[in-house]
């Protein structure tokens, strides 16, 4: 399946709703259930390779999980790439296009200090993957500068970073920590283009957040730990003896 598909499917006010997977099964899951385009997510497939997130596992095993839910589906498939895992714009674009994907989220956070990088700095890193991808890759600039701050206070140099990184060649921006349902709108009015948003507890709900003029939503980890909670309730049952089933 092509970028070209996948781009098509961000439809602000009918976004495209991704529940994010882990492996090749879940994919497959999510493929049967009707959905047009499967995301990863890396917190889970960290966890399912036995590493935590923020590119705590290494970039060959994630690519390599990236690659077999690729190979699993035949739908568009887009990666979470993290920060880039300390590659080059060429060499992130050739490892995603080689696994299969034809998208992924590109976070401005740096994994080394743990501070967000400036965005002149994040919108040439994404003009980079650009270049070297063409129009191969869509690319989801994670926005992470409302994390841990007032998000009224944050709005504004949020929606300029957003700008910037659109202007640098994104296709969408992901302020992924931005949950009020009135900033998540002032947001979307003030990009002027794409923008995806998470679907965390408590949310307007994947109707309310259409009605905010989001083109993409987002499930992230929230499968996985809800997967993992009943997992765990199951195992302790059985460790009980009382079978799930």
């Amino acid at each position: 399946m092509t970028a070209a598909a996948l781009r098509a499917l961000h439809v602000p006010g009918k976004p495209l709703v991704l529940a994010n997977v882990w492996d090749a099964d879940t994919a497959k899951l999510v493929e049967a259930a009707g959905f047009p385009a499967i995301a990863t997510s890396s917190v889970a497939v960290a966890a399912a390779l036995g590493f935590p997130d923020g590119e705590q596992a290494p970039a060959d095993e994630m690519f390599a999980a990236a690659a077999r839910i690729a190979k699993a589906v035949g739908v568009p498939v887009t990666v979470d790439a993290e920060s880039g895992y300390g590659l080059s714009g060429v060499e992130l674009a050739g490892r995603l296009l080689g696994a299969g994907a034809v998208g992924c989220n590109f976070e401005d956070t740096d994994h080394a200090t743990g501070d967000v990088r400036p965005v002149e700095a994040q919108a040439a890193r994404i003009a980079a993957l650009r270049a070297a991808a063409g129009d191969g890759l869509v690319i989801n600039a994670r926005i992470d500068s409302f994390r841990g701050v007032d998000p009224e206070e944050a709005l504004d140099a949020g929606v300029a970073r957003a700008k910037a990184y659109l202007e640098a060649g994104a296709d969408c921006v992901y302020p992924i920590h931005l949950r009020t349902p009135e900033l998540i709108a002032e947001f979307v009015r003030g990009t002027g283009g794409a923008v995806n948003t998470a679907a965390w507890p408590g949310s307007p709900g994947l109707e309310g957040l259409a009605d905010l003029g989001v083109a993409r939503i987002s499930l992230g980890g929230g499968l996985w730990q809800y997967v993992r909670k009943q997992f765990e309730a199951a195992v302790t049952g059985v460790a009980q003896g009382k079978l799930p089933y």
